[in-house]
Formats: C-alpha cells, structure tokens, sequence
C-alpha cells in the first residue's frame, strides 16, 4: 500500500510540474508544406463549424494558410468554394494537389506569395506535432459503422474470455457466465448514457429525449449515431447493482468474490473505451506545446474546443493506464492468493483506475457543463475520489472475507 501511495504522489509531481499547457495567440497551428522541395511555413486551421468556416475565409493571416476539411464539412464547404478560390484558396486532395472535384478535395490553402501555389507535383505537410483526422467508421449503403462501436464489441467480447478463462480457473459452471455476461452489458451502456446525461449533459432530456438511451439522434433530424456520450461514473455505479443482483439471485456467491474478477474484465474493457474514444477525437487533453512528444491535433474537435492547436491525447494516457491495470491485476490473480482474499483485488482497482483517471483530469478539456466541482478539481475528478476511497476501505477490510485457497 506505501508503494503504491508513492507512485500516485510521483504521478502527480509528474502532471503538475512536468506538464504545462501552452497558449497559441492567433489560435492557429504551425505547419511546413513542402512543395516539390521548397519549404512553405503555413498556419492550419479547421472548422466544424460552416458559419466558423465562412468567417475565416474573412480573415487576414500574415502566412500561408491551410484548412483541414472533414466529410462533415465538405458539403458546406463546396458551396463557399467559389467564395474561397475567389480570395486565392486552392482545392486540395488527400495527396494537398489541386483537384476540381469538390467531392474529393480535402484541404484549402492560400499561399502567401504567388509562387508558392501548388501545382502538380509531390507535396508533404510536415509538423512538429501528430494530426489525427480519421475517419470514424466503414460506410455500408446508408449505414455508418462506427469504429467507437466495434471497440465496445471488442471490449464485451475480450471480456467475456477473460471471465471464461477464470470461471475455468475458479471451477464455477460456464452457465452462470450468459447472465452476468447480459447483465454487464445493459448495465455498462445503460449506466454510462444515465451518468453522462445526468453529469455533463441534463439538456439532453428536454432536447432529444430518445437520444439519452438509443443509439440515435433525432434534432435536428434522425440519425444513428452508435453509442457516445458515456460516463464511466455511471458505468460503475450501474455494474455495482447489477452485480449485486446477480451475485445473491443468480450465482449465490459473495458480491466481493463477483467484484474481483469484474475488475479485470473492466480494466482490460477500459482500453477499447478509451481507444474508441480517440478515434473519435473526443475527450481530448488541454493545449500542448507543439514540440511536446505527447502533442496531437484533432481538427474534428476543432470548433467544440476553440483553437485549432494540438493537445494531450488525454484517452491515450488512460488506455495505457488501464492495461497496465489489467497486466497487474491479472497476474495478481494467477500467481498470488489475493484472489482468495475476497475485496482486495477490486479494492486495488478502485484505487489504481480511479487514481489514473483522477490525475489524467488534470490535462483533459471540460465536458460539458462541470456543475460539481470542489476548488479546482472537475467534476470528473470530484466523483472520482468517493470511488478511491471505497478502494482503500474494500483493501483493509478484506482480510475478514478470505476463503481457503485448498
């Protein structure tokens, strides 16, 4: 317990003293074309927002400037082309060369000088920093198939092996899995939707009703959007009861004993959320200086967080903690008998995630409206400690719930 007190102390010197956000005056990035071998310095901007977009075409930048587009945009942004190529834009395709395809083209760049136009030949953008600008998702007809989906049919399914194999090690019946399976997962996205609603986004009730539990957006016009908007606070609080049910109604065992091996299959679920996550570009960290390794730009987030500067990748810093969360509690499990020690091993997970996820809130961006905050922690932080605490009680009380290992 001292070692880990001390690596979470260290953890913390390391976001407050060794992390620092950066300012960007003009809200802009920086970037170098290279065009057939010549250098171009050139400012980046990007926009989900078309009005956004249409007000910067009225904007006077001292530098060349390129314009990330997405497929969100492009509709809009053909019908401004001509107001555009009327200011000096060039259309660009994936490749930054000159297209007359509006359905194609990826950028807008307005060089500076005259003979910084592009036109043919090889051109690279290179910047001291990552840019992220996937897609988010495989088109079937009329049907988007979100990664951020498949990452949750991963994490479930990974899940379900994991639980299998220790259902195994355990010698507990295989036909006890299908209903704890079923419980978590209505209990995992049914939880996590009511959290984030209730703690980021409560509009939503009045807004867009149907949106708080399906997969759909209906203002201001139907569409299936998979599953977004989740809070793990949620999703912890609804495992917790679903679990409870189904240790004393189904599986008749201990809740704690149900608890520990839930943890493991939750760290390693994490991962995937917290992938599906960045593919999104959502939950994105606080302004990063541009040379910092850690920098990413997600110009799909652009207009929902202002600046089109690069940030923390904040939800990769989880997912690395997670499954390092999910290595050590699953060694944890083979190759000692804390799994016999009934608490110990979900305490521990309380302790180590909700500590990982209360330190990477010191680089995340708000979500949404933070109405429950204490000094200077946010919200997500504020809900975090109760769950820390659970954790440390859970590991020094565990001792009275051990079973032989014989």
């Amino acid at each position: 317990m001292k070692d880990l007190v001390k690596i979470l102390i260290l953890l913390f010197a390391f976001i407050n003293q060794g992390i620092k956000a950066e300012n960007y005056p003009d809200g802009l990035s920086n970037g170098t074309l290279n065009i057939n071998g010549k250098d171009v310095p050139v400012k980046i901007f990007a926009t989900t927002n078309p009005a956004t977009l249409d007000e910067f075409s009225e904007k006077d930048v001292k530098a060349s400037t390129l314009i990330f587009l997405n497929e969100d945009m492009n509709k809009y942004a053909s019908m401004l082309y001509p107001k555009f190529s009327s200011l000096g834009y060039q259309a660009l395709d994936k490749k930054f060369l000159p297209t007359d395809d509006l359905n194609r083209y990826k950028y807008l760049y307005k060089p500076l000088q005259k003979e910084d136009e592009i036109v043919g030949g090889k051109v690279v953008l290179h910047t001291p920093f990552f840019v992220w600008n996937p897609v988010k998702g495989i088109q079937l007809g009329g049907f988007m198939l979100h990664f951020y989906s498949l990452m949750f049919v991963l994490a479930f399914g990974l899940g379900f092996k994991v639980m299998e194999k220790m259902f195994k090690i355990d010698n507990v019946d295989a036909k006890y899995l299908e209903p704890l399976f079923i419980l978590t997962i209505v209990g995992t996205i049914l939880g996590a939707r009511l959290g984030h609603v209730y703690f980021y986004e409560p509009e939503l009730v009045k807004k867009d009703f149907w949106a708080v539990f399906l997969p759909i957006r209906t203002q201001p016009k139907f569409e299936f959007t998979g599953f977004s908007g989740l809070a793990s606070h949620g999703a912890t609080i609804a495992l917790i009861l679903t679990t409870l049910y189904y240790s004393f109604k189904v599986i008749k065992k201990n809740p704690l004993w149900v608890y520990d091996r839930l943890g493991i299959v939750v760290a390693l679920g994490g991962t995937f959320v917290r992938i599906g996550n960045f593919i999104n570009s959502e939950i994105i960290g606080k302004i990063a200086s541009e040379d910092s390794p850690f920098a990413v730009l997600f110009p799909q987030m652009s207009e929902e967080y202002g600046a089109t500067v690069p940030r923390y990748p904040s939800q990769l810093f989880e997912a690395v903690g997670y499954i390092t969360l999910f290595a050590i509690l699953w060694w944890l499990y083979n190759h000692t008998d804390k799994k016999y020690q009934q608490g110990w091993l979900f305490g521990f997970f309380f302790i180590v995630l909700w500590s990982i996820r209360f330190f990477v809130e010191f680089l995340k961006e708000p979500q949404g409206d933070e109405f429950i905050t204490l000094g200077t922690l946010n919200t997500g932080q504020v809900l975090s400690i109760p769950f820390i605490l659970i954790g440390v009680i859970l590991m020094l009380v565990s001792k009275r719930f051990s079973l032989s290992n014989r």
